[in-house]
């Protein structure tokens, strides 16, 4: 067995050389990893917070809650917050939240969605996490747990270690494993090119082999989650466009059109449902 395979430094330089993760791609599409829910936080939120949402925020809870963690009287740190997703049922559970943000429209959802809790707090912090000076905050294990859920402040080791710096027993990390699933997408692809779908391995392998690596103590979960967003056709023509760049697609006029035409045509008034998810890993670091 090569003993590359065991050699931390090469899993470094991997991931932080890997033109093909999530960040990148995105930023190559020329979308902003940090902002790209601006545009449709709202319907971001009322997915978040509705039936199929809360399930799914009770289902990583409820396995966190399994491993040992415990939220009343806890201290949590959630990076990426967004509209509060977690952040509110942590603090329901009775812990004091610290939520980072940088978006603005998800902020002002996540100040409205806090408001008038009865058990526990959510503080939120408008920074971008990489830029905050976790030694004059005194975050530097300030928190019983750090929690991540797919933010795109996971971008090499280098931010692994500075998001586990601030946790005290528990860090939460989730990346997606393998190639997302996008109704929308699939529908469109064939005609906009002849070109296979290929199949993404993403970072989550970078994470977890390092952190075993590194002498980590950890437990992991895959799951396949998917999701249901009811949106404006303009919405699901943007979102479509973006997700097509991201796989390389250059999306002239031409292409344009075809997308727009599409949607004309299979969905004839303004509401377009998109079913979207993929594989995704879970990550609970002990320290």
């Amino acid at each position: 067995m090569s003993n590359e395979l065991f050699d931390s430094t090469v899993w470094e330089k991997a991931w932080k050389e890997d033109l093909y993760t999530g960040v990148n791609k995105m930023k190559r599409a020329g979308i902003d990893p940090a902002h790209s829910l601006d545009s449709s936080a709202k319907s971001f939120n009322q997915e978040v917070f509705s039936e199929e949402g809360r399930r799914r925020t009770r289902r990583i809870m409820n396995w966190l809650t399994e491993q040992g963690v415990e939220f009343s009287g806890s201290s949590v740190l959630d990076i990426g917050a967004a509209s509060g997703g977690f952040s509110i049922p942590f603090a329901e559970q009775g812990a004091d939240v610290t939520a980072v943000e940088t978006s603005d429209p998800l902020i002002e959802l996540l100040l409205q969605n806090s408001w008038g809790l009865t058990n526990g707090t959510v503080k939120v912090v408008h920074e971008p996490f990489e830029s905050i000076d976790l030694v004059a905050k005194g975050w530097e294990g300030g928190f019983d747990l750090v929690f991540v859920s797919m933010c795109p402040v996971l971008v090499d080791w280098a931010s692994v270690e500075r998001v586990l710096s601030c946790a005290r027993s528990f860090c939460y990390m989730s990346l997606p494993v393998g190639s997302r699933e996008h109704s929308l997408v699939d529908e469109v692809w064939p005609l906009v090119t002849d070109r296979p779908r290929e199949t993404e391995h993403l970072e989550m392998v970078y994470l977890t082999q390092l952190l075993l690596l590194k002498g980590y103590s950890y437990q992991s979960l895959v799951t396949r989650e998917m999701k249901t967003t009811t949106v404006s056709k303009e919405a699901a023509f943007h979102n479509t466009i973006n997700w097509l760049k991201m796989h390389g697609i250059a999306m002239d006029e031409k292409d344009r059109h075809i997308v727009s035409r599409h949607l004309d045509t299979r969905y004839p008034g303004e509401q377009v449902e998109i079913r979207q998810g993929g594989r995704f890993g879970k990550v609970l670091v002990r320290l």
